[in-house]
């Protein structure tokens, strides 16, 4: 199976974005090379804008030109935008509706030897609560560059989260993808795994092992878009399946588990489980061995699911 960082596809899509949309404007806080905008830079020097370490600049600037008809994608680490300009993002971006790009890299702890300062766990939190704003998270790189595409066309602040290490190309180029519609990947009737980001590809792991293993037959949802959410396909499953697991790369408290419980409640609710980052700040090491210690793992999923399938 290919790899490639999820970042990858966000570099792709500025390109071709702006060979066919003079009014796309790239913005860089000093992170031209890390956050894949350099190909854009290179290609459109006059559309590109290297800030500085200047994250709260970043954002008034990227206001103003939005309001002024411009499409500015905003490009840093996630936790200095939306982390350190949250107030900036809010006043003059959201609450103008200016039609602002946010591409928050490097996000989660699979981010690795940078440690807890640099690991994005709250971003998905910061951004979903704010009006106006809508969240995405894509899978994969295809994905990415998808999700990068079609922010362009969405009127308004999008925010696309996105991750440094290489990860699983399981999509394909003619893979369904829109704004607020999330994807069934794998049918079920005994749980339904709800995931975003990377852990959309484990939690398909997870599920064939549920199903070698344990005989069960879980329901696999890519529920890329965080915001707005996909309630009808959630809720449908729900019903459906009677028990819910979610799996993100991301704080538990006001992410993706959070969004599917707040929906779930009022439509369909029913048991649930989560898989995420335990109310605790992450620290330096390998990606895979934060992964195994803070519990986003396909073996934390299967063991969700079976105990949430013991409580229906």
């Amino acid at each position: 199976m290919a790899m490639a960082a999820t970042r990858d596809g966000y570099g792709e899509a500025l390109v071709a974005l702006g060979e066919k949309n003079g009014k796309v404007i790239v913005l860089s806080a000093d992170l031209t090379e890390s956050t894949r905008s350099k190909a854009f830079a290179e290609q459109f020097p006059e559309r590109f804008v290297e800030v500085g370490v200047a994250e709260q600049n970043l954002a008034g600037l990227a206001a103003g030109m939005a309001l002024a008809g411009y499409i500015p994608f905003m490009s840093s680490f996630a936790v200095f935008s939306p982390g350190r300009n949250w107030d900036q993002i809010r006043v003059s971006i959201c609450y103008t509706a200016a039609n602002v790009k946010i591409a928050g890299g490097h996000t989660g702890i699979s981010v690795g030897p940078d440690g807890a300062t640099h690991q994005a766990m709250e971003d998905i939190a910061l951004t979903r609560v704010l009006p106006n704003m809508a969240v995405v998270a894509p899978a994969d790189s295809l994905e990415a560059a998808k999700a990068t595409l079609a922010a362009a066309s969405l009127e308004g602040p999008v925010y696309l989260r996105f991750g440094r290490p290489q990860a699983p190309v399981f999509t394909t180029r003619t893979s369904p993808f829109e704004i607020g519609v999330a994807n069934v990947l794998a049918a079920g009737t005994d749980v339904t795994i709800i995931a975003c980001g990377p852990m959309v590809y484990t939690s398909l792991e997870a599920a064939l092992e549920l199903g070698k293993k344990h005989g069960v037959k879980a329901e696999v949802i890519n529920c890329h878009t965080i915001k707005p959410l996909d309630v009808k396909t959630l809720a449908a499953s729900a019903k459906k399946t009677g028990a819910v697991v979610t799996a993100e790369e991301h704080q538990i408290h006001g992410g993706l588990g959070g969004a599917v419980a707040e929906a779930l409640a009022e439509r369909a609710p029913v048991v649930m489980r989560f898989v995420g980052m335990p109310d605790a700040f992450g620290e330096s090491g390998e990606a895979q061995e934060l992964l195994e210690k803070y519990g986003m793992t396909k073996e934390k999923i299967v063991a969700q699911s079976l105990a949430v399938i013991k409580e229906k």
